[in-house]
C-alpha cells in the first residue's frame, strides 16, 4: 500500500511517541538518547515520521512523552505524566492532554515507542486496515507473531481517551494490556523488524550492527 492510499483516510493522526521509563535494562541510561546507527533511537523514529509525512500520510502533530532531559526539535511537542514515571498509560493520557490543547485536534491518535526505531513504517497499513474497518473499530495495532503490540497503533482519539483517562482521570501503573485490552482492536500482522524493540545492550548492538534479533 502506497502512503497516498492511506491519505484516504478522513481523519488525520497526532502522533504520541513514548520516550520515557527508567531504561532499567539498559543500565538506566536515557532509552531515547541511545546511539545506533549513527542517530538517536528516538531520532530514527521522528526522521521516519517526517517521511511518511512528505509522502502524504495525513499526519497532524507529534508530541513525545519524555523528561525536559530529553532534546526534541523544533515543532515537536512534550508532555510527560504528573508525577513522572507513572507507567506508559499515563503517559499516553498525557500525551493526549498536550495534544489536545490546541487546534485542530486530529480524529485519530497514533502510538509509537522510541524503542521501536522502525516502528512508523507500519502506520500506512494501519491507516488502511482502519479505514477498512469502518467505526465498529476502536483502532488497529501491530501484531507480533501471537503477541499484539497496543503501542504499536493507530486509534480513534475518544476512545483511546476514555481507556487510558476513565472519566477524564489517568490511570497510573495501569497494565498497557489491561487498559487498552478494553478497545474494539484489529492486530495487523507486521513484519518482525517493524515491530522489533530495543530493551537491552544486546539487542541495541545487534540492531546497530544491521542484524536483527
Amino acid at each position: 500500500m502506497s502512503t497516498t492510499d492511506a491519505a484516504e483516510v478522513a481523519d488525520a493522526a497526532d502522533v504520541i511517541v513514548l520516550a520515557g521509563g527508567t531504561g532499567a535494562r539498559l543500565d538506566g541510561a536515557s532509552k531515547p538518547d541511545v546511539v545506533a546507527r549513527g542517530a538517536r533511537l528516538l531520532d530514527h523514529v521522528l526522521a521516519g515520521l517526517e517521511q511518511l509525512r512528505e509522502q502524504s500520510l495525513p499526519l497532524g502533530r507529534v508530541c513525545v512523552v519524555a523528561p525536559a532531559e530529553v532534546a526534541l526539535p523544533g515543532g515537536v511537542l512534550r508532555a510527560l505524566e504528573d508525577p513522572p514515571l507513572g507507567g506508559p498509560v499515563a503517559g499516553i493520557a498525557a500525551g493526549l492532554d498536550v495534544l489536545g490543547r490546541s487546534a485542530p485536534v486530529a480524529g485519530l491518535a497514533g502510538i509509537l515507542t522510541c524503542d521501536a526505531p522502525f516502528s512508523w513504517q507500519a502506520l500506512p497499513a494501519l491507516y488502511q486496515a482502519l479505514a477498512q474497518a469502518g467505526p465498529e473499530l476502536d483502532g488497529v495495532c501491530a501484531r507480533d507473531g501471537e503477541h499484539t503490540q497496543y503501542l504499536l497503533g493507530l486509534y480513534r482519539r475518544p476512545a483511546l481517551a476514555a481507556a487510558v483517562a476513565p472519566d477524564g482521570a489517568p490511570l497510573r501503573d495501569t497494565a498497557v494490556r489491561r487498559a487498552l485490552g478494553t478497545l474494539r482492536v484489529k492486530a495487523i500482522p507486521t513484519a518482525r523488524d517493524v515491530v522489533q524493540d530495543l530493551d537491552t545492550w544486546a539487542e541495541v548492538h545487534s540492531w546497530d550492527s544491521g542484524h536483527s534479533e
